[in-house]
């Protein structure tokens, strides 16, 4: 039994996605998941900007005793997993390798990935696929920063902005692809605007492949043996803001500890 707390991050609401599922499946479980606002988006940053961050936030983590990390981010697991992975006693968790492996195992000939520029340029989507099934063709796109701003602001039903969405949907629907993954936490929060466009059915959430597989690891492994407090929550920016906009997937009660480092 290991009753310390399991970290969960993202750069804002978007890791909200991957949390409230593990939140649900682990109900014995402490959490403490940090909100990096301050930094938000991740999608344009170099590697070294976004390792800077990812260390700064894994540090925090190590502050708090934690017994596990969940990056809940595509962009930093893509970039700074590889880099970062061995240098601290805790487990780590990374979304887009974790999920992939399941993501594989489809009867498809063709999927696409929509994601920040960042994870598209790092092809860890088509990397880490391929790596599981390499029969699979992976078609990779990178959304412009609007999208994440989008969900952060609650500005996606406006007009303009799906459009915005629409032009980078139909990149991939004349691809042909088979599925779509959405390759952001924050993309999720768009299907109402996405579903206008094309059939539910085609996009594939990859937080629900990733917590699936952390929730059975823990209880395995490392599980609490009781509940020691409910969920704290830490920003680096504007905490108000983020109780606000978090009630689209979890409704955080209380304003999140604003923290800087």
């Amino acid at each position: 039994m290991d009753n310390r707390p399991i970290g969960v991050y993202d750069s804002g609401i978007g890791g909200l996605t991957v949390f409230s599922k593990l939140y649900n499946k682990l109900p014995k479980e402490n959490f403490i998941y940090f909100g990096d606002t301050a930094n938000i988006p991740y999608g344009t940053k170099s590697k070294q900007e976004l390792l800077d961050i990812t260390h700064r936030i894994m540090n925090f983590f190590a502050n708090q005793n934690v017994k596990a990390v969940v990056m809940a981010c595509n962009t930093t697991s893509a970039v700074t997993y590889d880099s970062l992975k061995n240098d601290y006693d805790f487990k780590i968790y990374p979304l887009i390798q974790t999920a992939c492996q399941k993501i594989a195992e489809l009867k498809i000939k063709k999927i696409g990935t929509l994601s920040t520029e960042a994870t598209a340029l790092s092809h860890a989507y088509k990397n880490n696929i391929q790596k599981f099934n390499p029969s699979i063709d992976v078609i990779e796109h990178g959304c412009p920063k609007k999208w994440v701003e989008m969900v952060e602001n609650s500005t996606q039903n406006l007009l303009e902005n799906k459009e915005i969405i629409k032009e980078n949907i139909d990149i991939l629907l004349k691809e042909n692809v088979e599925k779509i993954i959405l390759g952001c936490t924050h993309y999720p929060y768009l299907k109402e605007a996405l579903i206008e466009i094309t059939k539910e059915d085609i996009f594939i959430d990859p937080s629900e492949f990733f917590a699936n597989f952390i929730a059975n690891e823990v209880k395995i492994t490392m599980p609490s043996e009781q509940k020691l407090y409910d969920a704290k929550f830490f920003v680096s920016f504007e905490p108000k803001k983020f109780k606000e906009s978090s009630s689209l997937f979890y409704k955080v009660s209380k304003e999140p500890t604003l923290i800087k480092f």
